[in-house]
């Protein structure tokens, strides 16, 4: 199968996606640590942190979406115990990993699932968390509606991706770093360069962090703010279900 388009709301994502991450499956939990000097585990840790008012309340429960081998759904079931944390994930090879690692006594779990139609009913979760996957979806504004209708009343969500650096020399620090090594050492570890060039290539093309929370709004969220997190190399947007 050829690679995936990384071009935004790109036609026949969907499979190209599925099959690429089947294919680094293996190796994806070290290369993402490695490649971020496992600041991706400080992020995650925030967005619990950030939703633990709505994690809080009595029988939450929350949904993972595009969970992959289940870190967040993990940071979101240690921090607050007492919720039910549901992961949610299109690649049957990610979910086998993630389902390894989450302990017997967690009340996590997980389910295949895809995010532009989601087996669940309107209005069942707390919260809705999508770390690094939003912009992997073959229509962005079908998933943000969908998100939208799973959520109950006062329900959160919050989207953790990648963005657009606010200083300038890091910016080209970073892109240089993202478009020359990265493809390098993913390559290496992985034995697929492809995966590793469609990432910086699929950020580029994803809306900068105004234009997303406008996206948010359109698809009916209020209250929705963001936060730069490492100085814009990646973004933390919130919103509440009205």
């Amino acid at each position: 199968m050829p690679p995936p388009n990384p071009q935004f709301n790109a036609i026949g994502k969907h499979e190209a996606v599925r099959a690429m991450f089947a294919e680094i499956a293996p190796t994806y939990d070290r290369l993402n640590h490695l490649l971020s000097v496992n600041i991706d585990k400080r992020w995650r840790r925030l967005v619990g942190q950030k939703l633990a008012d709505v994690l809080s309340r009595p029988q939450a429960i929350a949904l993972d979406l595009c969970c992959g081998t289940a870190d967040l759904t993990l940071e979101l079931s240690q921090q607050a115990p007492h919720a039910q944390v549901i992961g949610c994930d299109f690649c049957h090879p990610m979910l086998v990993l993630g389902r390894d690692k989450i302990p017997a006594q967690s009340s996590a779990r997980l389910v295949e699932g895809d995010a532009l139609r989601l087996p669940f009913a309107d209005a069942s979760f707390d919260a809705v968390t999508n770390a690094f996957g939003l912009r992997n979806l073959e229509n962005v504004e079908s998933g943000l509606r969908e998100i939208h209708r799973v959520l109950k009343p006062a329900g959160r969500v919050a989207i953790l991706e990648f963005s657009r650096p606010i200083i300038p020399l890091l910016r080209e620090a970073f892109g240089f770093y993202f478009t020359r090594i990265l493809p390098r050492i993913g390559a290496l570890v992985s034995g697929s360069r492809q995966a590793y060039t469609y990432l910086p290539a699929s950020v580029s093309q994803f809306p900068d962090q105004k234009r997303l929370a406008g996206m948010m709004r359109d698809a009916g969220f209020v209250d929705v703010t963001y936060r730069n997190l490492s100085a814009g190399i990646a973004a933390l947007h919130l919103g509440t279900k009205s």
